[in-house]
């Protein structure tokens, strides 16, 4: 028999990381209008609004997404605290 196989690495990812609609998207395999559009209708992750307006900077925390994801892509209330 061979000999067994090595351990894959373990990967420390940082739960507070704030990550772009473009990166989310790459993440959950949505595209960013997509998640715009779960925005608008509650059932997305939580995310922040950096700043105000209809073009206002949205930004989503690792540790939401992730949480989402685990979760089914089940509604979420909206906005991160």
């Amino acid at each position: 028999m061979g000999s067994p196989l090595p351990e894959a690495p373990t990967v420390e990812l940082d739960l507070d990381e704030w990550l772009t609609p473009t990166e989310v998207g790459q993440l959950t395999k949505l595209s960013v209008s997509t998640l715009k559009d779960k925005r608008w209708r509650g059932t997305g992750p939580k995310y922040r609004k950096l700043s105000p307006g209809r073009g206002g900077r949205i930004r989503y925390r690792r540790g939401d997404v992730l949480d989402w994801l685990r979760h089914g892509g089940a509604p979420s209330n909206g906005l991160a605290a």
